[in-house]
């Protein structure tokens, strides 16, 4: 089956509303038949180092004190931290870099080398695989572009806020000074996001990293002095391509765990804004009626839906945004509910209620963070609380309607 975002998707939706929606319906019962709920219902967390990382850290002491527990709140991680003198807490990162890198509340210069340490790690091992002749040509192949996506991944000034190399392996980065930002914007990603896709040379800003490099770009245009940051996160598992998975909710709502443990362990008091791409509104959608005050914004894009039957539902104080633009295949899916499977409501419908965005300039299903497109400049306003002068589609003012906070900060 095609993946999200290729040419080919296009033409494998062609057809009437009515002969798209029994396809759709069929390819969910043959999925079903196949892999079907099993791919659901059993999957389970494969080991990798990080696995192995944690269990050394639950056995660790620093000058006899013992560590705190990974699952602790970032407000007890961030104490534990702050008792620590600077010798000590390098050490930590240096000795446990799979697990300082990627806990809440530990200080973010201190993430940032954690990191750095767990991809020089993870770099050597993929080294190693690339001359293992146990492995096959494709195996060695896959080993070298992991050598190729961590050697990217330390150049110089990149902060990565979490890393993980464990199967197709997750990551967060940060552009700007996240300590500092009075404003932070997150990029949630969809399907087939994983590190091998976390970048791209090609087609840049259809990649994570690439999406809030742009983002970060326009925010700085759309408010010159306002302290800003933005973070590409890819710390969920995300579905492999079209399947079971992605009709279904459980990688959503792990995700959504995930993505509210982020913003709870966000330093400052900063605002926060959500920019979620796909199958990445989903994620947000389930984690909107948990997430704190200090999100006030949810922008969606390219969206098979939130998981719910209206903006209204999503509970929470956040203003919903949405956008889609005229070629997105996405509009060709139908928004089915099948048990367990499919996402509701289209966000871009009127009834659903949230405001919509021009996405003018936008092609296809993950165009829309490419410079020079009107749903990146409303994107970037939205980030910076310029809510005043957002483009809404179709013209007029009706999504600007009742948006306060409209000077940028």
């Amino acid at each position: 089956m095609p993946e999200l975002g290729s040419s080919s998707t296009t033409s494998w939706f062609s057809g009437s509303p009515a002969s798209r929606a029994a396809l759709v319906l069929a390819l969910v019962l043959i999925l079903l038949a196949t892999s079907g709920w099993t791919a659901i219902r059993n999957h389970r967390p494969e080991p990798g180092p990080r696995a192995a990382a944690l269990t050394a850290w639950a056995h660790g002491r620093v000058d006899g004190r013992e560590l705190p527990d990974p699952g602790a709140s970032a407000e007890a991680v961030a104490e534990f931290f702050l008792s620590l003198d600077r010798a000590q807490r390098r050490r930590l990162a240096d000795r446990y870099p799979l697990v300082v890198g990627n806990l809440g509340g530990v200080p973010l210069t201190l993430r940032y080398r954690a990191n750095r340490e767990a991809l020089r790690q993870a770099r050597a091992a993929e080294e190693e695989r690339t001359h293992d002749r146990r492995l096959t040509d494709l195996g060695r192949l896959q080993a070298v572009r992991r050598v190729h996506r961590f050697t990217s991944m330390l150049g110089h000034g990149r902060q990565i806020l979490a890393f993980d190399p464990t199967g197709g392996g997750r990551a967060a980065e940060v552009f700007g000074d996240l300590a500092s930002a009075r404003r932070v914007s997150v990029v949630v990603p969809g399907v087939d996001t994983d590190l091998l896709s976390f970048e791209r040379t090609r087609r840049k800003y259809t990649a994570p990293a690439g999406m809030a490099q742009a983002l970060y770009a326009a925010e700085r245009e759309a408010a010159p002095r306002a302290r800003t940051a933005v973070i590409a996160w890819a710390d969920y598992t995300t579905p492999a391509g079209i399947g079971v998975d992605a009709a279904a909710g459980r990688l959503a709502e792990e995700g959504a765990v995930r993505l509210g443990s982020l913003v709870d362990s966000l330093p400052g008091g900063s605002r926060v804004s959500l920019f979620c791409h796909s199958y990445g509104s989903v994620v947000c959608g389930v984690a909107a009626p948990s997430l704190p005050s200090r999100v006030t914004d949810i922008a969606v894009s390219g969206s098979p839906g939130m998981r719910a039957g209206s903006a209204a539902d999503l509970g929470g104080r956040a203003r919903i945004w949405a956008t889609r633009d005229a070629d997105d295949w996405i509009e060709d899916v139908p928004n089915l509910e099948l048990g367990a499977l499919g996402h509701g409501p289209d966000p871009v419908s009127p009834s659903f209620g949230a405001r919509l965005l021009s996405a003018a300039g936008a092609r296809g299903h993950a165009g829309y963070f490419e410079p020079g497109t009107a749903s990146l400049r409303n994107f970037a306003k939205v980030g910076v609380g310029a809510l005043g002068s957002v483009s809404c589609s179709g013209g007029g003012d009706g999504c600007r309607t009742g948006a306060n906070g409209s000077t940028a900060v």
